[in-house]
């Protein structure tokens, strides 16, 4: 039965992924659409394709490798400066010869773009789009994807809630069975240390659900109490009363003084009285409504732009825990594979009841498309973000010429940034790499 939750997990992951995907392109698809643009294909996955249907003058399918998603918008590219005569039709004839590598590859890519394009295409290439427009349209995908994810998190904000912090009750979750090292916290204990080192609250009789009323005849009404009253006691014996089962009772615990850690900070250790139980915790949820939510986007979006900044060194960790010098951190990216395991590893944990389940998995979900809409601004090519800036730049060039009465410079020439675009992508394609051998290699595992 766990391997079938995992399963299914990890297959709605995948489908809520990949339909974020092909919501993406239909976000730049439909607006390009609308502002009389071309738009011939529309594809999820890439490599070869597995189905597709033509619909009018655009192809819609789906492509092998479930990594991505495009969409094909006529004219992305303008003619160089040099490829043109003055005659309207040599807008269709592009040079395929040109000196120098990098102007070769710019006219390479240039001759690609104009082979499908004929003479009743002219008046509805992109890049004769108004500025603003082009904006619209290459923003269209990320809004889309941050969208799904306001919605998702407003979903989960509005009737879950989020976790804002945690409350120890005075009830006893467990009774630590005998007295370890601080740094063994948590491991079984021997036969041995069960015999010749029990804890206070095992050889006193404590029992899971106990509530205290009183510690040496001092009423207790919260955890901090308790605590306090159980470190300052040092090696004495103290008189325990606690609530169980509905009837009061008092016990008789001699605590030991052991080194623990104080205020959270396990690498200082001070020696105070130790009793050996573990309190309930009550999990604090937070409510709130679109306002809530976009608020909270807001300190998640400043995270995921750190995150970015910080991306490159990131997967070279992963990369050195591949080759085993080092221990992944947990904290590091994952692909959509390490999403995979870990949206398969929520479905099938043993302890998580359905409603945890289910909100972890849409928060996962809402925490990948929050990624994939900020990652695509970035205003660099391949990513929308490049062709975001470049019709800015644009916009602003024709503006400020306009102010100062010069005539219009016309269109931004995106292909310039090619080279650019080629080591952007040959880097985001290496980091892909590295992140999915490590989910597969040195998986990140479900924390807790």
């Amino acid at each position: 039965m766990t391997a079938l939750y995992y399963t299914l997990g990890v297959l709605i992951f995948a489908v809520t992924i990949m339909t974020s995907i092909g919501l993406h392109e239909f976000g730049h698809l439909i607006p390009a659409k609308k502002f009389g643009g071309k738009v011939t294909q529309w594809f999820v996955g890439f490599g070869p394709t597995i189905w597709s249907k033509k619909i009018g003058e655009t192809e819609y399918g789906v492509k092998a490798i479930p990594l991505g998603g495009y969409v094909k918008i006529v004219g992305m590219l303008p003619p160089g400066k040099g490829d043109l005569t003055g005659d309207p039709d040599d807008e269709l004839r592009v040079r395929k010869s040109n000196t120098g590598m990098f102007t070769q590859l710019i006219s390479d890519a240039r001759a690609a773009e104009w082979e499908h394009i004929g003479p009743e295409d002219r008046d509805r290439l992109f890049y004769k789009r108004t500025w603003w427009q082009k904006v619209i349209v290459m923003s269209g995908g990320p809004m889309v994807n941050i969208a799904i994810a306001f919605f998702l998190f407003w979903g989960v904000f509005a009737t879950v809630g989020q976790l804002v912090g945690t409350e120890a009750e005075p009830v006893v979750a467990e009774v630590v069975p005998c007295i370890v090292p601080v740094a063994e916290d948590g491991r079984v204990c021997s036969a041995e240390e069960l015999r010749d080192n029990p804890s206070p609250a095992a050889t006193a009789g404590l029992e899971p659900g106990d509530r205290f009323v009183s510690f040496n005849g001092e009423p207790v009404t919260d955890w901090e109490q308790v605590q306090q009253a159980i470190r300052d006691n040092d090696n004495s014996t103290a008189e325990i009363a606690v609530e169980r089962d509905g009837e009061q009772i008092v016990l008789e615990a001699t605590t030991s003084v052991q080194p623990r850690p104080l205020d959270g900070d396990s690498k200082v250790l001070t020696e105070v009285g130790f009793l050996g139980v573990l309190p309930e915790v009550t999990l604090i949820y937070e409510t709130g409504g679109p306002i809530y939510t976009a608020q909270q986007m807001g300190t998640m979006t400043v995270e995921v732009a750190k995150s970015l900044v910080q991306l490159p060194v990131k997967v070279y960790g992963v990369g050195r825990a591949i080759v085993g010098l080092e221990e992944r951190d947990p904290n590091s990216p994952v692909s959509v594979v390490g999403g995979g395991r870990l949206a398969g590893e929520v479905a099938a944990h043993e302890t998580f009841p359905l409603k945890d389940k289910v909100t972890s998995l849409v928060m996962l979900i809402a925490g990948f498309n929050l990624f994939i809409g900020l990652f695509n601004f970035i205003p660099l090519l391949p990513l929308d973000g490049g062709h975001i800036a470049g019709a800015l730049y644009e916009g602003l060039r024709r503006a400020w010429a306009r102010l100062r009465g010069l005539p219009d410079p016309g269109y931004v020439d995106v292909a310039k940034l090619l080279p650019i675009a080629y080591v952007m992508g040959l880097a985001m394609v290496l980091m892909g790499v590295v992140l999915i051998i490590g989910d597969i290699v040195v998986p990140v595992h479900l924390q807790g």
